[in-house]
């Protein structure tokens, strides 16, 4: 039974969305949540599965691929049922598969005949986990503001998300340059101390919702008068459809935006040791500046984001992404570029835009049907969860096949490999930030069949 009532006192229509302990809690939840799933698949499993394992660049791509895919196919279905059920339950359920699967990879065989099949099986059950909470989550963070605080409230959310990386590829390569000497010792991995670490930290995460999210009994008993009413099923497969008909034009804008970040997420840190040469340390502390500065602008990038409008946030927001990640992958064609600074200041429009266009994109999604929003939410995020999979399929298998090849008679040197997955990303955003343009205009957009 949750410790707290549905709302709180301090949930007046004046209070800041950051000092409503309703916001605060999902916020705590969401900041750890991505901490533990970001250093298991981000930080530590790419790594782990290369250096410990002796996995290839497609492999680790297929892996981390199972993990993208599951994410996606479930969000919908996920959302729906939170919609039925109540966010608490999922939100709580979602960090408890992962603590099994995270304690579990470090005990597959080694040299098993189903050695990859295990390792594509945990990440599909840490995609379940996922796509569990995160609809959940940012449902439940739109209902617990007012209408013109709900953009600023899902830049919080973002916040949270970017915080959970930074700390995550920070955190990661700390904690396995200092335990890794001894763990690999003792179990023969190096990289174990994040898996652990990421278990621990979804153990937290679930007692906490369990203890402070709302309960969400009123919905639950809403819903099932409506089912009771209606003759519905708490959940049906055919509700995907008939979400993905509602709004056709937000999810091919997600998915193709998405595809463009699959390219380099599975090949990023690999990308970090093998061109830049940069240690698990190093890396993190790279990184880690920017995206907690990307965290911190998130909330007034959002009310800037207000302010324009969010059609055009997404426009202008798209648009710098595109810049930025054009700057970074020229490196693939000029010598001269290939640097941790150009990469470093090729990331900062990245930033920018990143955090301008994401909380406008889903304060828009989020009010297409209040009545659908979870639902909405999971449709989405499936659509982007797809074409990030599509993405990381393709940039790992361009990281490890267009290394010293020759093709079309040219000659491509290692390097060349090493940044492709950052030109498919860079195209792909280039049309999702055209795709805007023709599909978000600019005013109010009641009906998401509208845009088509």
């Amino acid at each position: 039974m949750s410790t707290v009532s549905e709302r709180s006192p301090r949930d007046d229509d004046h209070c800041p969305p950051w000092k409503r302990p309703a916001v605060r809690n999902v916020l705590i939840v969401a900041l750890l949540a991505e901490l533990a799933y970001a250093l298991l698949n981000i930080s530590a499993m790419p790594v782990y599965l290369a250096n410990d394992r002796g996995f290839p660049a497609g492999a680790i791509g297929m892996i981390i691929g199972a993990f993208l895919l599951t994410e996606a196919l479930l969000k919908g279905p996920m959302g729906s049922l939170a919609d039925r059920v109540g966010r608490k339950r999922l939100i709580v359920i979602g960090p408890i598969i992962t603590i099994f699967t995270s304690i579990a990879s470090l005990y597959v065989p080694r040299d098993w005949d189903y050695e990859t099949v295990a390792f594509l099986t945990l990440r599909a059950m840490d995609g379940v986990g996922v796509a569990m909470l995160w609809p959940a989550a940012f449902a439940l963070i739109g209902e617990s503001v007012k209408e013109s605080q709900k953009q600023e409230a899902m830049s919080l959310l973002n916040m949270c998300y970017l915080g959970g990386i930074a700390l995550a590829l920070f955190v990661g390569g700390v904690v396995d340059d200092v335990f890794g000497s001894v763990t690999a010792a003792r179990i023969d991995s190096y990289h174990a101390p994040s898996l652990y670490l990421s278990a621990v930290l979804c153990s937290f995460v679930a007692a906490f919702a369990y203890f402070k999210l709302p309960s969400g009994r009123g919905m639950r008993e809403a819903a099932r008068q409506e089912r009771a009413v209606s003759g519905r099923a708490a959940f049906k497969f055919t509700d995907i459809f008939a979400t993905a008909k509602r709004i056709p034009g937000f999810l091919i804008l997600g998915a193709v935006t998405f595809m463009g970040i699959g390219f380099p997420i599975a090949i990023v840190k690999l990308f970090a040791q093998d061109q830049l040469e940069l240690s698990g340390t190093k890396f993190g502390i790279l990184v880690m500046p920017a995206l907690i500065a990307m965290a911190a602008l998130s909330p007034v990038m959002s009310r800037y984001g207000e302010r324009l409008g969010r059609q055009r946030a997404v426009h202008i927001g798209l648009f710098l992404c595109s810049l930025g990640m054009s700057a970074i992958a020229a490196g693939a064609f000029v010598p001269q570029l290939r640097s941790v600074l150009v990469v470093a200041l090729g990331t900062v429009p990245v930033a920018l835009g990143f955090i301008l266009a994401v909380p406008a994109w889903y304060a828009a999604v989020s009010e297409i049907d209040r009545k659908r929003r979870a639902a909405n939410i999971g449709a989405v995020m499936t659509a982007q969860g797809l074409g990030a999979i599509v993405g990381s399929q393709f940039g790992s298998q361009a990281y490890e096949r267009l290394q010293d090849v020759e093709l079309f008679g040219m000659h491509l040197d290692s390097a060349f490999g090493r940044y492709s997955p950052f030109i498919g990303c860079a195209i792909c955003i280039i049309i999702g930030w055209l795709l805007s343009l023709r599909l978000l205009r600019k005013g109010p957009q009641p009906d998401a069949r509208s845009v088509e």
